[in-house]
């Protein structure tokens, strides 16, 4: 057998070497444009056959669902009867937690109490008129080294992040959420900074929660996609795993996705569910971002990231991978532009029938 073999490799090299440049050289440039197109197809081939199936009957809300809002609810541009109204828009849905955009944070970490004149007023009327419902004050800041910003490695910085901290639970803040971005997979500091922040939410009973990136869909996506755009876009399946066992809950930002197709969304959403929730442990509630407002450029197709498409991909997720699993949820991104129509679709297709 090893002869054989080794004659028919030494016959296809000697023919190899017959041929002219042109047609060697021809050959190979057909072979790599072949290459270059089959990845590509076979990546939309195995999204487009992860839409398809059906979602398992009770792979719908948990009740541990999240809202992003944003900062007109503590600047003074909302009144008590709008948060009564939210309180209606949000009865019946599987909505706990509300993510209020209190920041942002300056690039020193520290946070400017007059950006957020009312969030105490806020905390107390939506406690008062919205039970059961957590108020998490949520922070945000561009992060060094894609932008001249927030240095998560400079320990003074650290330190006032701290403090804006417990400045907001100070306020009657149920925990805190983070949006640090763009936080490059395997970034040592964000995890410091996590661990310091647990600590103190846990000592004065407050959540941690934070915003995630997407998990790389092909293994070592994120470093080239440092390494050619300069942006961390995605983490490591890992990396997700080190920040999910450090917080109580992590929403990831599954939307800007660049899926031209809903079907092809809904796919990909299916397969990030399938990614986080295999490295999420248990006691960490997982959330799946549902973008719940328009765009339309090379990033975002407002026809193909539709709230139908993400939920659908987060009930086959989880259907596949996890059924069973309470600690799991969407989070609507974001209040002042989500539609009628988008709660509505959020309510039928992801809420329970009953």
């Amino acid at each position: 057998m090893r002869e054989f073999v080794r004659r028919r490799f030494a016959g296809a090299v000697g023919r190899w070497r017959s041929w002219s440049r042109l047609r060697r050289v021809s050959l190979s440039v057909i072979l790599v444009v072949c290459l270059a197109l089959l990845l590509p197809l076979t990546a939309l081939l195995t999204l487009w056959t992860a839409d398809h199936g059906r979602p398992a009957a009770d792979a719908r809300t948990r009740g541990h669902d999240a809202f992003w809002l944003g900062h007109a609810w503590v600047d003074g541009r909302k009144t008590e009867a709008d948060v009564a109204e939210l309180g209606r828009r949000l009865a019946g849905s599987g909505i706990t937690d509300l993510y209020v955009h209190t920041g942002p944070l300056s690039d020193d970490g520290s946070l400017d109490p007059q950006l957020s004149p009312l969030a105490g007023w806020f905390v107390t009327t939506a406690h008062r008129l919205l039970p059961g419902i957590r108020v998490q004050s949520w922070l945000g800041d561009f992060v060094a080294p894609e932008h001249d910003a927030l240095h998560l490695e400079d320990p003074a910085t650290r330190d006032r992040l701290l403090d804006s901290v417990t400045h907001v639970l100070d306020l009657g803040f149920d925990g805190v959420h983070y949006d640090l971005e763009p936080v490059r997979s395997g970034s040592p500091d964000y995890l410091t900074v996590l661990d310091r922040t647990r600590a103190l939410t846990t000592a004065r009973h407050a959540r941690l929660s934070v915003s995630a990136p997407q998990i790389d869909p092909l293994p070592g996506l994120h470093h080239l996609y440092v390494t050619l755009a300069g942006h961390g876009k995605f983490w490591a399946q890992s990396y997700f795993a080190e920040v999910a066992r450090r917080v109580d809950q992590i929403a990831v930002m599954s939307y800007d996705t660049w899926m031209p197709t809903e079907s092809l969304y809904g796919g990909y959403l299916a397969e990030q569910t399938k990614l986080a929730l295999q490295v999420t442990p248990q006691q960490t509630l997982l959330l799946m971002g549902v973008p719940v407002f328009w765009a339309e450029d090379y990033g975002h197709h407002g026809d193909a990231e539709t709230v139908a498409g993400a939920v659908r991909g987060a009930r086959l997720g989880l259907s596949r991978t996890a059924p069973g699993r309470e600690s799991f949820g969407v989070a609507l991104y974001v209040d002042f532009t989500a539609t009628p129509d988008d709660l509505a679709a959020y309510r039928s297709d992801w809420c329970r029938p009953d």
